[in-house]
């Protein structure tokens, strides 16, 4: 690391790490590193997250923010790919925060017959932003109303929306479940929810080098990634939500930079920065170059850059509706697979399958085994 580099980091790290990372106080310093997803999910009264915080942070990003950014491209489509599987239109639509504008410009040339779209975010010069860009843009767009609020509490009245969608804001809701219950309050009988949030996988490299660092400089350990849900806590809140149909997959996105401060500023510029209430703005010089070494050094890419994930939860549910099938209840089947299989005799045979499966695969000349 040469000296200019460390200048830099030094400069940087003390401010960009702080807001990214999230530096706690050493009454909070424990040996795992991460708060427990219990208290995201469940209802408290505790507020993890510094919400007015949040929106500075969002009006920072209204100017840095790029329409094209790779991670919440990728993001967004493979959210909105899950509308092609749904026959249903959905002529009013809501997006919540996030990466709202990209979810805005993929919703052109009526995409799921969507003609009308509430976009809430909570700050103004994020939707003054987007307004702007959106109007000196080409294509059809629907119709938009850019409505300033939370999306802990939506200002929208009850079944007024066919489908709402939240790409990469419910990891900074203090209370899901809570604001899972007004989501499908505002959705219309037979609404889809679709969501896709950070899981606790995220920045999964900087916490390890950010423990690693801690620990040799400071003797102790504090949570230096946000508090995020874990897969296993997801379907719960579709199922608490009331939500039918529940469904909830994961998918890591990897992207690369050219080096920790890179990722930092990234970071920054998606209004990603940490917010958590307890939290402390100073990063001593020591840790952030110590742990900006240990990244480069156990992460490095074949590029000679850094490596980052990002666990993605995409979640998908429905509102009640009398027309939409059900899953059958638990124990009611009739049907025995004991006298199944008895009645049928012994299972049928597949050519092709059966003939070989008594055999064992040959490994190839590369070495690989072969089936």
């Amino acid at each position: 690391m040469t000296t200019t580099w460390g200048r830099v980091l030094a400069r940087q790290f003390r401010k960009g790490w702080s807001e990214v990372c999230g530096v706690h106080r050493p009454a909070e310093l424990h040996s795992r590193g991460t708060y427990t997803a219990a208290v995201h999910v469940g209802a408290t009264e505790v507020e993890i997250f510094d919400r007015p915080l949040k929106r500075l942070h969002r009006d920072r990003s209204a100017a840095t923010l790029r329409v094209d950014d790779p991670l919440q491209l990728a993001i967004t489509e493979n959210l909105l790919d899950r509308l092609e599987d749904c026959k249903r239109q959905f002529p009013v639509a809501a997006i919540l925060g996030g990466a709202g504008e990209v979810v805005l410009r993929q919703l052109q040339d009526g995409r799921a017959g969507i003609e009308k779209v509430l976009l809430l975010d909570s700050s103004q010069a994020m939707l003054d932003r987007v307004k702007q860009r959106v109007t000196a843009s080409s294509g059809s767009m629907p119709d938009v109303d850019y409505i300033l609020g939370d999306a802990e509490d939506i200002p929208l009245e009850e079944g007024s929306v066919d489908l709402i969608i939240s790409c990469l804001s419910l990891h900074w809701v203090n209370d899901l479940m809570e604001a899972m219950r007004q989501y499908r309050k505002v959705l219309k009988p037979d609404g889809l929810f679709l969501a896709a949030m950070l899981g606790g996988g995220t920045l999964q490299e900087m916490r390890i080098a950010c423990t690693l660092a801690q620990t040799e400089r400071e003797g102790g350990v504090s949570p230096f990634v946000s508090p995020l849900v874990q897969v296993r806590d997801a379907g719960n809140l579709l199922f608490g939500a009331g939500l039918t149909i529940p469904t909830v997959d994961v998918d890591d996105v990897q992207l690369a930079y050219r080096d920790p401060l890179e990722m930092v500023e990234h970071l920054r510029s998606l209004g990603e920065s940490h917010a958590t209430k307890r939290r402390r703005s100073f990063l001593p010089r020591d840790v952030a170059l110590a742990a900006a070494a240990i990244y480069e050094s156990h992460f490095k890419n074949e590029a000679g850059g850094i490596d980052a994930t990002y666990q993605v939860i995409y979640m998908t549910g429905w509102t009640p509706h009398p027309a939409r099938q059900k899953p059958a209840k638990r124990g009611s089947g009739t049907v025995n697979f004991v006298d199944l299989e008895r009645e049928l005799g012994s299972r049928p045979k597949f050519k092709g399958l059966d003939d070989n499966e008594n055999s064992s695969p040959q490994p190839s000349e590369t070495g690989r085994q072969e089936t």
